[in-house]
């Protein structure tokens, strides 16, 4: 404490408390932060953020709550993001949820935070709490809740949402409305009992709503309980305001950078149940080592020990620190002496200047294979007596020099693939399947590959984990740490998710890439399996492997009979999944294990600022019978924020060409028979109001231009067609809703395909986003739907002349029908490029 000006100057190491799959190095910490997690060891509260979404959390209030009151503070997602859109690459759906789950993670890391999830899967926006709890499974979502409640037993319950129509989405009010539930039932051990074999019953002193401006409404008053988060933290050397800038601009993938905020900054609240606060959130909480029976003496010791800490020389902390882990483990079993123990476990070791991480000698190994790994370990402070008691399952005695890197050697045998645990199954409804609640909550696998570490510290032993990673050094990126891959023994790599067959289309050649992931050779038969209507051939191929990480290509003919397809799926279009798969089977060579199952792909997501991503899906293709015209054969196609739909026309026999504002400004654009931007394009293209004058001067000369959806603010330009309209927040989210024809002689519903009901069935998550609005009478609306209750729309298709071209604006969601292979969605759309019928 005498050494202020010092504080940031010592580095010593620290993993301070985060999860260990969070993040695959050791945490690097200065004095300054250890003296911070000193100060926590004496704060006994505990505070959870519920809401629905990653980007639904204050980030600021979380900081503030985990750095400046340092309470154990976590922040519990019910979903993991896969149903919204991706601003960075064109991943959706299951791969969207891998990517925001690590933003969360990152975020996390940076406000302090721990990170929960439950396994309601984001299916799309909500009109509704009652639909929301109804694709959830309301009951099974509440468990999930009060599990997580009884787990990190928070003092006050915070909610981002109120339970009404101001929450706007669905899933905002449903989210409260399970906080507000779950606040009671979770001292009711008559509710789940089932979850009692692991965890207590746990009742919150309050509930809050954390009241704020959103959706152009502000929802907070000067009557409402309120505090001020905006302090400056000098052992950090930021603001709770810069802290949640950069947390918050963790969530890439929905463009939510954030600028740094300084000065004051107040919360709002109100109340749901409980206590009201007066003066604080933990009004009515003892925070302080009395709330332990048996525990008040401990504040005295920790204070001690806060007061002679030395920045300078924090391992001169050490015989304190062990002094209190002494005092601490005499304790009788509890939550906070569990909790204190891990944390001062991380202050040991970060005082005693100890590093060390495990690495696999390879990036990727499948089930029971054996891995070498090489766990390294140096001490960085002198006088401190540290040996290495064991590693992995291998007894040591390694006394370990000052300053000096040493090798411990292990092996590692994996059981389970690495596989993420919520895609191991099948959903049910909305609802990832996972059945153990030892792993329901978890942001990552519980059984990702670790090395259990026991050291002996100045005379006390302590037991510690380390993720296995893979290293390597990048020569522009530097040291790079990636998680060890987990495979299966064989994998088959597919190069499209669906496969769209068109009147035009004959057979159609499937390339698979079929790779080995064992440590020896083994061989394999596989055999495509389609439904009733498909024939593929040859119907067997062996695999002979004869390496790891040998690939061998497989071609396989795919041939529709469209007679028998049509009968089969009758009024039923799209509604059906017909998937071609893969039956694998072969002598496991690590296990000896005969083995027959469907074939999965290994796939990887690789952005710099998450770890890199390898999972799983099963290595199938749907297949889709679409009896379609075409009337336009090639497409320019404009990119957006990202979409596969150029993929989906190839598929169909189209010739599309991206193009970058180049090719727009000086080539021929008479070539092309339309044009398409793809989705958002006018929000993340800013050049897109340069270009415009020149896509409606090709419309002029006879072509066709169609705009797909973009979001209402942010935009580039307001000037999208040749006759105004504006783009609004409407929506229809049912992709199940009645779709009428207002305009049934319009050639977009006749030309080259006539659009009937039938192909508005079969469509995935929803019908359209964003509908025009305020539409000038020059413009066609030959479609109206809407959600039950609401009023009708007609903004999803805008077709409007345009001297000798026409245009059109969307809003109708292509860019999930047409990878999914719904034929009505390929019908229209072929329509929507057609060129006007003179």
């Amino acid at each position: 404490m005498r050494l202020w000006p010092l504080l940031l100057l010592t580095l010593c190491i620290c993993v301070a408390g985060l999860p260990a799959q969070a993040q695959l190095r050791q945490r690097i910490v200065s004095s300054a932060e250890i003296l911070s997690d000193l100060q926590k060891l004496n704060v006994l509260g505990s505070v959870l953020y519920l809401a629905a979404h990653p980007d639904d959390e204050n980030t600021r209030l979380i900081a503030w709550s985990a750095r400046e009151m340092k309470y154990r503070t976590a922040y519990l997602s019910l979903t993991r993001g896969d149903g919204g859109q991706n601003l960075i690459g064109t991943e959706l759906a299951e791969e969207l949820g891998l990517i925001r789950t690590q933003e969360l993670l990152a975020a996390r890391r940076i406000d302090g935070g721990e990170q929960y999830f439950s396994r309601a899967n984001d299916f799309g926006f909500s009109k509704t709490p009652e639909e929301t709890l109804e694709f959830w499974g309301h009951e099974a979502i509440l468990a999930d809740a009060v599990w997580v409640i009884r787990k990190h037993r928070p003092d006050v319950i915070i909610t981002r949402f109120p339970p009404d129509p101001r929450g706007g989405h669905g899933h905002h009010q449903a989210a409260t409305i399970l906080a507000i539930e779950a606040f009671r039932a979770a001292a009711d051990p008559q509710r789940f009992p089932e979850q009692l074999v692991f965890v207590e019953p746990w009742q919150a002193k309050r509930l809050l709503w954390n009241a704020a401006n959103f959706g152009g409404r502000n929802n907070t008053t000067v009557e409402q309980f309120n505090i001020d988060i905006g302090a400056y933290n000098p052992l950090l050397g930021q603001s709770y305001g810069e802290i949640a800038a950069e947390s918050r601009s963790s969530h890439k993938s929905q463009g939510f950078g954030a600028a740094r905020q300084r000065g004051i900054s107040r919360e709002f609240f109100e109340l749901l149940d409980g206590e009201a606060p007066e003066t604080s959130l933990m009004d009515g909480v003892d925070v302080s080592w009395t709330r332990v029976e048996g525990g008040a003496y401990l504040e005295r010791i920790i204070n001690d020990i806060i007061d002679g800490f030395d920045v300078q020389q924090p391992e001169a902390s050490l015989a304190g620190l062990l002094g209190l882990m002494t005092e601490l483990e005499s304790l009788d079993h509890g939550y906070w002496k569990e909790q204190k123990i891990k944390e001062l476990k991380d202050i040991i070791l970060a005082c005693a200047g100890v590093w060390f991480e495990s690495y696999a000698s390879s990036a990727k190994v499948s089930i029971g294979q054996q891995v070498n790994v090489r766990t390294d370990f140096i001490l960085r402070r002198p006088g401190v007596e540290v040996q290495v008691l064991s590693v992995g399952s291998a007894a040591q005695s390694e006394t370990l020099p000052f300053n000096n890197l040493i090798q411990v050697n292990t092996t590692f045998v994996p059981q389970q693939n690495t596989q993420p645990y919520w895609l191991r199954k099948e959903r049910v409804q909305e609802r990832f399947a996972v059945e153990d609640w030892n792993e329901i909550g978890l942001p990552e696998n519980p059984d990702a590959p670790n090395t259990p570490i026991k050291l002996s510290i100045n005379g006390m032993a302590l037991e510690f984990e380390r993720p296995i990673a893979y290293k390597y050094t990048h020569p522009v990126h530097g040291e790079i740490h990636q998680p060890l891959v987990v495979a299966p023994a064989v994998t088959a790599n597919l190069n499209l998710n669906a496969l769209a067959f068109s009147s035009s289309n004959g057979d159609k050649i499937i390339d698979v890439v079929f790779a080995s992931h064992a440590s020896s050779a083994f061989r394999a038969t596989v055999s495509p399996t389609v439904p009733e209507g498909w024939s593929v051939s040859p119907a067997h191929m062996e695999l002979d492997f004869e390496r790891n990480d040998q690939e061998i290509s497989g071609r396989f003919t795919l041939h529709p009979d469209p007679a028998r397809i049509i009968q089969r799926t009758q009024g039923a279009m799209g509604a059906h999944e017909d998937l071609l798969t893969f039956d694998l089977q072969y002598q496991n060579p690590e296990n000896g294990h005969q083995t027959r199952e469907t074939a999965s792909m290994i796939k990887t997501i690789d952005y710099q600022h998450i770890p890199l991503i390898t999972y799983f899906p099963p290595a199938n293709i749907r297949l889709s019978y679409i009896p379609t015209g075409v009337s336009a054969r090639r497409i320019g196609y404009i990119v957006g924020a990202g979409d596969l739909v150029p993929d989906a026309l190839r598929q169909i026999g189209l010739t599309v060409d991206l193009l970058s504002e180049q090719d727009i400004l000086d080539q021929d654009l008479t070539q092309y028979d339309a044009i398409i931007s793809g989705i958002r394009a006018y929000n993340v293209n800013r050049r897109m109001g340069f270009i415009q004058p020149r896509l409606m001067e090709y419309v002029q000369n006879g072509g066709t231009y169609l705009m797909q959806y973009n979001v209402n603010s942010g935009l580039s330009t307001s000037d999208f067609g040749p006759y105004p309209f504006k783009l609004s927040r409407l929506r229809v989210t049912d992709e199940l809703s009645e779709v009428r024809v207002l305009l049934p002689d319009h050639p977009v519903l006749n030309h080259p395909n006539r659009i009937t009901p039938s192909d508005f069935t079969g469509w995935i998550q929803e019908r359209g986003l964003y509908f025009a609005a305020d539409i000038d009478p020059g413009y066609a609306l030959p479609l109206s739907m809407n959600d039950a209750g609401e009023q009708a729309l007609d903004g999803s298709v805008v077709v409007g002349q345009y001297g000798k071209g026409k245009f059109v604006y969307t809003s109708l969601a292509f860019f999930r029908q047409l990878p999914a292979g719904v034929p009505g969605a390929y019908r229209l759309f072929v329509n929507l490029l057609a060129k006007p019928i003179e």
